[in-house]
């Protein structure tokens, strides 16, 4: 017993902090994207799931895998920030024009916000998801982010949740599942897309077996794009919706 404690005492404080600084990420990090102005021809050549439109000088983040290949193709045109705050409240919102500025944005409507910003409970749905986005949803639940710290724990039940987030492209054979457990989870309750699968139906868009997303089937309340997205883009993608804006 004694020396799980001198252990204890020995390791110190392990959780993170949050908001983090730049230096929690590692330098294969790729953040939010920037289009510098330049024509983006090459760089949308290079995108293997065309979330780069030439012809509109933009990037599509909800269809983006985050790859880098625009960037290595053509990096006066692209390039990657170490910003880790992507989520919108609006499938639109995450269309980023040449030039133009991304803040991250959605929040719940402030009595939803009154009611959920100190206990919010989620059902995880992974809807024919690849497990990437599901573990690092996993991860959040670890010593070093403790999603519990902030009142927001992943439950069992959908009968005992506030809202879901939803993984993966939404597959035919999961769109009844998905259904129910949304119709399983009492009102009032929010839905949250985690992931390009479940945003847009990342590099299953447009196939026969899938549906292109949680918002096919349910409302979506926030998008968090990513392939899959980092823990702390989805930290802050949940903390935003239940408490407003952050830094």
């Amino acid at each position: 017993m004694f020396k799980e404690l001198i252990e204890r005492f020995r390791q110190g404080h392990r959780t993170a902090p949050f908001p983090p600084g730049p230096e929690k990420f590692s330098d294969r990090y790729l953040g939010l994207p920037r289009l510098t102005g330049a024509p983006l021809a090459k760089a949308a050549a290079a995108c293997p799931v065309g979330a780069l439109s030439a012809a509109d000088s933009a990037l599509d983040m909800g269809r983006c895998l985050f790859c880098g290949a625009c960037a290595k193709a053509d990096p006066a045109a692209v390039e990657f920030t170490r910003d880790h705050r992507l989520s919108s409240g609006s499938r639109e919102g995450l269309v980023l024009g040449s030039g133009g500025t991304f803040r991250a944005s959605g929040e719940a409507p402030p009595d939803l916000r009154r009611l959920f910003g100190r206990s919010f409970r989620l059902r995880q749905v992974s809807a024919g998801g690849c497990n990437a986005c599901e573990a690092d949803c996993n991860v959040l639940g670890t010593l070093a982010f403790d999603l519990g710290r902030f009142g927001v724990q992943f439950v069992a039940s959908p009968r005992h949740a506030d809202g879901l987030l939803v993984t993966g492209p939404v597959t035919k054979n999961m769109e009844l599942a998905l259904r129910k457990t949304y119709d399983a989870t009492p009102g009032p309750k929010l839905v949250i897309a985690c992931g390009a699968c479940a945003v847009s139906g990342g590099p299953y868009a447009g196939h026969a077996e899938t549906l292109g997303g949680a918002a096919a089937v349910v409302p979506v309340d926030m998008f968090i794009p990513g392939c899959p997205p980092h823990p702390y883009t989805i930290l802050d993608g949940i903390l935003r919706l239940i408490n407003g804006d952050i830094v």
